[in-house]
């Protein structure tokens, strides 16, 4: 399962790659995948009853839920989709590896348990430098188009919303996972769609492809897979977001390489390299519970 979850999200800037070559306006494409979520997520939702909350003394307020669906969905879709106009699919799988670069320090302030130390802060201290290397100093020029700086740090803002997204999920009351993603699509739906009627009007008619893509963006990508992760969850722990993270860019970037014929600058690589190294580095004790026979 988690094999599965690696690559099906690591092709997904290739399926919004795809989507935005076939006419589908970004912001449009974002607050359609996420409506095609939403409501396939509220149908399984509603099989089980539409429970949210596990503990009748612990409710989420709506200003939790709202706010987990902007960061975990409307506004880093929203960039996303943006940033990917002006770099490569392999560029934002690449910064998605950032992710737990993010986490670490964030879960040391925030969360209990979670304290750095010096094997950490090696590890982030990697990572950073790999994140510098996808955009300091024009050292990734792949795209060549004219706002790539800024559509490469609308990406690794888009690895930053995921990290604060994950430490918001964990200082959540018990709730229905199922249930939590559901309403997190729905209000990210809500979040963008505003954007998408100020900013791109009526939006045109795409090509078949583009439809395709937005339909298994929407259902597999972010429906599945969610539905996917809360069983991942279940029965192995939430060590599983440590491998993701490891495939993910790796998928990226070969997808995008193979069937789209982007180019692979070596500092694209390096920067691979040492945002994953860092992220093993960092979260060492994570992976040898998960590969330690018992």
């Amino acid at each position: 399962m988690v094999g599965i979850l690696g690559f099906v999200w690591g092709s997904t800037f290739m399926g919004i790659e795809i989507a935005l070559g076939g006419g589908i306006p970004p912001f449009w494409l974002a607050t359609g995948r996420l409506a095609i979520a939403a409501a396939v997520l509220a149908v399984v939702w509603g099989r089980q009853g539409w429970r949210l909350a596990l503990d009748p003394d612990q409710r989420p307020t709506w200003a939790q839920i709202v706010w987990t669906g902007a960061v975990s969905s409307g506004i880093p879709f929203l960039l996303l989709n943006w940033g990917q106009t002006h770099v490569t699919s392999g560029f934002a799988g690449t910064a998605m590896a950032a992710v737990p670069i993010f986490v670490l320090p964030l879960a040391h302030v925030m969360v209990a348990g979670e304290r750095l130390n010096a094997r950490k802060i090696i590890g982030v201290g990697m990572g950073v430098v790999g994140v510098w290397l996808l955009v300091g100093q024009g050292a990734l020029t792949g795209s060549g188009a004219a706002l790539e700086i800024w559509g490469q740090l609308a990406c690794i803002a888009v690895a930053l919303c995921y990290a604060v997204n994950s430490i918001t999920i964990r200082r959540l009351p018990p709730v229905d996972p199922i249930g939590l993603t559901t309403l997190m699509m729905a209000s990210g739906a809500v979040i963008t769609l505003p954007f998408s009627v100020v900013f791109e009007g009526v939006p045109p008619v795409p090509s078949a492809n583009a439809l395709w893509a937005l339909l298994g963006l929407g259902v597999v990508s972010t429906a599945a897979m969610n539905l996917l992760r809360v069983l991942v969850i279940r029965s192995a722990g939430p060590t599983f977001l440590t491998l993701v993270n490891y495939q993910v860019p790796v998928w990226s970037v070969v997808l995008g390489a193979w069937l789209l014929a982007e180019p692979l600058p070596p500092s694209l690589i390096w920067a691979l390299a040492l945002i994953l190294s860092g992220v093993a580095l960092g979260q060492f004790g994570a992976l040898k519970r998960l590969f330690v026979s018992r």
